[in-house]
């Protein structure tokens, strides 16, 4: 009995040949000696071949044709085995199964690549002993095998077996029709039990293993219980699938009929004359229409749509388009706004209730609460907040809705990089929608939110466009009452919306972005300003969200400071309220461990090292106890705050070269040039020997190498550390200093000073020098701790080394 379809036991892997090249036999080996139970072994793969199975198969491993030719040269039977694993492409004894096939070749074809086309046909089982390798590739493999007789007798349960595996396959073919009716019937006509059990499983589209699963069973009975198991499974998989496909054939049927009968009726309208009724649909979306009001523009435009969507199939592709638009033009708040609170009491209450502090940004809100209160129909504002990480410029936004009245959304740009996420997509691609604004004031359902564009500095540009240049037209009030959205493609007016921006830093916003917004810099936060936030709300907050009491747990001025001082190293507050709600997790697991255990649990600065463990920072680990020789302490900016930077200066013989390490930018290497270009000038003056600069080399390193440090502000540290390598004078430790250095040993001004100030004031450092022309940032600086700062303004590199150099002021 032929099989309908052809498999292959291997992939093709012997070499290519031309039709016309001459190819030498595979007879040219020796034959092997085998005896009466010796047979040579063909591995098939991915294929099982049955008893009484004629098919074809393509041969293209070297052991595989050497076997099919020497069987078919000396008309021989050979054994065929399934491997084991598909993927091996030298089988060894150890990769085939133990039950195979005795088969004999039929016919037998050379290929015009190499490789062989042979039909085999099945004769009987065969129950492999032992195999042995031939060793090399012109040998191939041969098994010791014996037959495996056919066990079953006549019987009433067997016959019944028999039909109810017939009714199964024959169900089996109606449902997977790759079967053809000419093999159905001609397989049940077969009478031997055995041999309609193999050409049934042989026509199954089930797995190898299960195909050899049956094989390997010469029990007959037992045969036919294991393929009724198999066609059950496969017959309830083939029902669901079929049960699927009426499914959706069903529902495409349906809904093509809707389209040809309703094209029908609109055509026999057209024929008598009469306008087609519109549908429900159209009618509601045009109630939508009366009722929404308007601007005449958005109106026409969204009756234009209204008209092409009556007129369209209500099922096609176009229809679902203009319902999605009709649908974000109704939900748009083009009236709807909420009331504002202009109370200038009121919101000053709220403001400060919200955060301690920031002073400048709370004037700035209550200055546009009067302005809207004096003038309502003003615009609003476009405040831009860059201060470091945690300082509260996200806080103070929804602070700013509460305080104003307003509803509060917030859009995070960090990463953004499509133009499109700011002006939406155009209609014409598939799922195309308006952009972030649109979306955000269709969530929020009024058209005078507080919208924060959080982290503004983070966006980047690819070959999507450039959002930042799509934020000019948002962010412009000349502009933004006439913003087009590509998906609205009508104007919105986006001027009562109070727009508020977030960035650490300026530099990475463009300057025509930068240019439409009012900068408010938030600076790092005092350590007496991070008492009091912890105090009145880091605090009540953690000991509220860990379920705890004020009876259970309470922190003294001196546990908070030991905090701030020791645990954390921040311009902000984010790492102090992760202290803080460690310390109230560990007494919560204390009181819930016993609860009738009512101890009050006191965070002083004794019990800090208890409850958070080792202090993560030294307190004044970069502040120099004794004057150094070639070592000056600088003020730098970070933004995460302000920072001390040690500068060291080695002198070295050599012949004059200079070497700058500690990942220096190039502006900071260009700053220690020109410092050293200062010290060469003012040799004689400074006592520094002669000759210096070819003598010896100079090498300034920053400490902290891993971190990259750049800019001009360490000039004045530079000068000073070399000059006190050079002429051999200490540098007082307590003396701080910023200020970038000219060549002439002028001092300019830098930036960050507060932040600088602040850093110092942690260290306690007790003197700290700035530039003159800085003298106007001590404003911003908290009174107190001017009081404990002892601040001096330079001009030149002469008062910077009076004050520096211990030798100098005769103080050290």
């Amino acid at each position: 009995m032929k099989t309908s379809r052809a498999v292959m036991d291997e992939n093709r892997i012997a070499p290519q040949v031309g039709p016309e090249t001459e190819q030498p036999s595979l007879l040219d080996a020796e034959p092997l000696e085998l005896g009466e139970e010796g047979h040579l072994v063909l591995p098939l793969r991915d294929v099982v071949l049955f008893p009484g199975m004629v098919a074809p198969l393509f041969i293209g491993r070297p052991k595989s044709a050497i076997a099919i030719e020497m069987a078919a040269e000396h008309d021989t039977s050979l054994i065929a085995v399934t491997q084991k694993d598909v993927g091996t492409d030298n089988p060894g004894p150890g990769d085939l199964h133990e039950v195979g096939t005795l088969c004999q070749v039929l016919q037998l074809v050379r290929l015009p690549d190499g490789s062989l086309k042979v039909l085999l046909e099945g004769l009987g089982r065969r129950r492999i002993h032992e195999v042995s390798d031939g060793g090399s590739e012109d040998v191939p493999m041969a098994a010791r095998s014996s037959p495996m007789p056919e066990e079953y007798r006549p019987s009433s349960r067997l016959n019944a077996s028999v039909r109810y595996v017939s009714e199964l396959f024959e169900n089996y073919v109606r449902l997977q029709r790759k079967i053809p009716k000419e093999n159905l019937l001609s397989i049940l006509s077969l009478e031997n039990p055995s041999l309609l059990a193999d050409q049934i499983a042989a026509h199954l589209y089930v797995k190898v293993e299960v195909k050899q699963q049956i094989l390997a069973e010469p029990r007959v009975h037992r045969r036919l219980s294991l393929l009724a198991s198999f066609l059950e499974q496969e017959n309830d998989i083939l029902e669901i699938e079929k049960k699927i496909k009426d499914e959706v054939r069903g529902q495409m049927e349906k809904s093509q009929r809707e389209y040809y009968l309703a094209e029908q009726i609109k055509a026999l309208q057209r024929e008598l004359g009469r306008e087609a009724e519109p549908s429900d649909e159209v009618e509601e979306y045009r109630a939508k229409l009366v009722a929404a009001k308007l601007p005449q523009e958005v109106h026409q435009r969204a009756e234009r749509e209204l008209n092409r969507l009556a007129s369209m199939a209500p099922l096609s592709p176009e229809a679902t388009v203009v319902r999605t638009y009709l649908d974000w033009i109704f939900d748009l708040p083009w009236h709807a706004q909420t009331e504002e609170t202009l109370e200038l009491p009121l919101a000053e209450k709220i403001l400060e209730e919200d955060h301690y502090g920031l002073k400048k940004p709370k004037e700035r809100i209550l200055e546009y609460l009067a302005v809207r209160k004096l003038n309502p129909a003003s615009r609003g504002p476009i405040l831009c907040f860059v201060g470091p990480p945690g300082v509260g410029k996200t806080s103070l936004g929804r602070s700013i809705a509460r305080a104003t009245n307003r509803r509060f959304a917030r859009i995070s740009l960090g990463g953004m990089r499509d133009e499109a996420e700011i002006r939406g997509h155009r209609r014409t691609y598939i799922g195309s929608l308006p952009g972030r604004i649109i979306q955000t004031l269709r969530k929020v359902g009024m058209k005078n939110p507080v919208i924060l564009l959080d982290e503004i500095d983070k966006m980047s540009a690819d070959f999507r466009g450039d959002p930042s240049s799509a934020l000019l037209e948002v962010l412009d009030p000349e502009q933004n009452c006439h913003f087009s959205d590509n998906y609205l493609e009508v104007e919105f007016d986006l001027s009562r919306i109070f727009f508020i921006t977030t960035a650490n830093v300026l530099h990475p916003v463009p300057p025509a972005l930068r240019d439409r917004m009012e900068v408010i810099e938030i600076s790092s936060y005092t350590e007496e300003e991070k008492v009091q936030i912890a105090k009145r709300y880091l605090v009540p907050r953690a000991v509220k969200e860990t379920g705890l009491s004020g009876k259970s747990i309470s922190f003294t001025v001196d546990g908070i400071q030991e905090v701030i001082r020791r645990y954390t190293r921040e311009a902000g507050v984010r790492n102090l309220e992760r202290e803080i709600q460690s310390i109230c997790r560990k007494v919560a697991r204390g009181v819930a461990a016993d609860p009738k255990k009512k101890t009050k649990v006191t965070v002083g600065s004794g019990t800090t090292r208890d409850l958070l463990g080792i202090p993560k920072f030294i307190e004044t680990e970069k502040k120099r106890s004794q004057p150094d020789v070639g070592i000056a302490t600088g003020l730098a900016w970070t933004e995460v705050g302000g920072d001390l930077l040690s500068i060291e200066v080695a002198v070295l013989e050599g012949k004059g070269d200079l070497a700058l390490t500690g990942q220096l930018g190039q502006v900071m290497q260009e700053s220690a040039r020109a410092a050293l270009s200062f010290a060469r000038s003012r040799a004689q003056q400074f006592g520094i020997p002669k000759e210096f600069h070819r003598r010896y080399d100079l090498h300034v390193h920053l400490p902290e190498g891993a971190i990259p440090k750049d800019g001009p502000s360490a000039g004045v540290t530079l000068a000073t550390a070399l000059i006190s390598a050079l002429a051999g004078v200490p540098a007082r430790p307590d003396v701080a200093m910023t200020g970038e250095i000219t060549l002439r040993g002028k001092v300019l001004p830098v930036g960050g000073i507060k932040e600088k100030v602040l850093a110092a004031h942690r260290a306690k450092v007790a003197h700290v020098l700035i530039p003159e022309e800085n003298r106007k940032d001590l404003e911003d600086i908290p009174p107190s701790i001017l009081r404990d700062i002892d601040i001096r303004t330079i001009r030149n590199m002469d008062e910077v080394l009076e004050l520096a150099l211990a030798s100098r002021t005769g103080k050290r």
